[in-house]
This record gives C-alpha cells, sequence and structure tokens, in this order.
C-alpha cells in the first residue's frame, strides 16, 4: 500500500521568506537521483485557496526519527558511531554535489553568502526581539570582522540535524531520507558543518537546549572528531569552524526568539512554545564564550 505526506507551512503566523514550499519542493526533487536520501516528491500546489497555503505532497518513508536522547538511548555505542559516520558521510555527499549538475544552479549565491548571513539574521533580530540583549550585536560585530572567505560553496541545507534524519526502523544507522529542507540554499557549505556542530551535545557540556543531549552518550563522536572526518573526507580547512560554530548558536538563538515573539503575541498554534523563550540566553551566552576564547583572533572582541 502506498502512503504520502503532505507538506505545508505551520498554522499561524510565517514569516514570510519562512516554510518556502517551492524551494523545498524544487530542492528535493533536484536531488532525486543523487548520493543523498530524499523522499520522493509526488506534486507541488501553490494555489493557497485549495487548503489555506502552499503544500507538496511526498512519500512517506518507513522509518523512525531520533528527536531524543531517550530515543538515542536505544541504540547500541556502536549503532551510535556507526549513525554518525552515516550523517556525516551524507554531510559530505551532498556538499560534493556540483549544484549546477542537478539543476540548482540559480539556487543561491555564494558569493558574499556569509556577509549576507549576518545582514539578514541581524535584521530578523530587531524585528522579533522581546528584550535587550546587548550579547547579540556584539557577536553579530565580532563575526563581521572575522568573515572567512567562502572556499567550498555548494548545496546548503540549512538545518542539518539528528532529528532531520528517517531512519531505518531496523537498522538505525542506515538514513532512508534526509528532512526539512526549507531553510535550503547555494552558499558557503561550512554552515552546514557548523549547524551539525552546534546541535552535537558532548557529555560534561552544555547541551542545545532544541536537542537536549540526544547525541551526548558513549559511541557517539566528539564535536572534533565529526569536523575531523568532514574535513578530511572534503579535503577541506576547517580551521574557522569556531567562526561557523558562533554563527550557528546565533542564529539558532535569534530563530527560537522569533517563535517566542510570536507566542507572545498569540500568533503561534499548537502547544509547546512556552519554553522557548528561556532557549535563547543560554545559546548566546554560549556563543559569545566561544568567541572569546577562539583560536580566530578577530572573533575575541
Amino acid at each position: 500500500m502506498r502512503a504520502w505526506v503532505l507538506r505545508r507551512p505551520p498554522h499561524g503566523h510565517v514569516l514570510p521568506t519562512a516554510h518556502d514550499m517551492a524551494r523545498e519542493h524544487r530542492v528535493l526533487h533536484a536531488l532525486r537521483d543523487s548520493a543523498v536520501p530524499v523522499p520522493r516528491v509526488v506534486g507541488l500546489c501553490e494555489d493557497p485557496a485549495v487548503i489555506g497555503a502552499s503544500f507538496y505532497v511526498m512519500d512517506r518513508l518507513d522509518g523512525t526519527t531520533l528527536r531524543t536522547q531517550e530515543d538515542t538511548a536505544l541504540l547500541t555505542p556502536q549503532q551510535r558511531a556507526d549513525l554518525a559516520e552515516q550523517m556525516v558521510d551524507t554531510l559530505v555527499a551532498l556538499h560534493e554535489i556540483t549544484p549546477a549538475s542537478v539543476g540548482l544552479e540559480d539556487f543561491g549565491r555564494p558569493d558574499g553568502f556569509l556577509e549576507r548571513q549576518l545582514r539578514r539574521w541581524r535584521a530578523q533580530w530587531d524585528a522579533s526581539a522581546t528584550r535587550e540583549r546587548p550579547e547579540v550585536h556584539e557577536l553579530l560585530d565580532r563575526l563581521g570582522r572575522a568573515v572567512p572567505r567562502t572556499g567550498a560553496p555548494g548545496i546548503v541545507h540549512g538545518d542539518f540535524k539528528v532529528d532531520n534524519m528517517m531512519v531505518d526502523r531496523a537498522d538505525p544507522t542506515r538514513i532512508l531520507g534526509v528532512l526539512d529542507w526549507e531553510m535550503s540554499t547555494v552558499g558557503d557549505t561550512l554552515t552546514d558543518l557548523g549547524i551539525l556542530c552546534s546541535f552535537w551535545d558532548q557529555q560534561g557540556e552544555f547541551h542545545n537546549p532544541i536537542t537536549a543531549g540526544a547525541t551526548a552518550l558513549p559511541g557517539f563522536p566528539t564535536r572534533d572528531q565529526v569536523v575531523a572526518r568532514y574535513a578530511e573526507a572534503r579535503g577541506v580547512d576547517a580551521g574557522q569552524i569556531d567562526w561557523y560554530l558562533v554563527l550557528a548558536d546565533l542564529k539558532i538563538a535569534v530563530i527560537l526568539e522569533g517563535i517566542h515573539a510570536r507566542h507572545s503575541q498569540g500568533l503561534t498554534v499548537g502547544e509547546g512554545f512556552e519554553g522557548i523563550g528561556a532557549m535563547v540566553q543560554p545559546l548566546l551566552d554560549r556563543a559569545l564564550e566561544l568567541a572569546s576564547t577562539s583560536t580566530v583572533r578577530a572573533l575575541r572582541g
């Protein structure tokens, strides 16, 4: 029996550039025959009169998603190690695809990508901040003084983390599909590595409040080992990974602040938004601590 998933933007207020279903449909269709596992898309509807929003339909993958530490605790240490390797190798496979080879040559602009990211997240913060947090502009200023040269352009997922993977129920080390491509573009691929590392929790350290320790269990490699495996596989220099990590923590904090602001205004639909606002400051604190101790001198202030 065939089963499908209808993907649409969330109910409630949505930012104008967020949850672009046509964009997500396009990248999934482009990657259908690539080394990156993605669900097959069936069709796209951009007429909001049908269900109240644009949407697309894709095949339903018969797998499971590992969202919490309780989920990953069900894996053996060897399975955790193998899954981590598959995740890094999948990210490498994505970044090694030449955008033009899959029809995505106009999907984004690598030149000036990082500078535009800083402008975008500054504007997003200014539009949604519910309280003064001077750390945000301090971090943006430091990042602006230390922008790396984009040396590894390619297709960027934008939100690459363990709970955006659908894995096989019988073999949780086998990735059936990479999901949630709504933030994808063509740009500096090391931003994906930064996001992955921000969500890569380690034992005995601060956990990203979203993943909350999902990878902080025996068997999962350290963040440094993840970076090393990626850099070796691609032959790229990850010496400025601190810059991308600081950007990732800042970006996630800005996104969470936006969700908190919309929830405070009664513009979100559903449950689970009450604690979002409390997640912002810890991420900013970690970003500022890393920036202040980084080997990237310009980040230190």
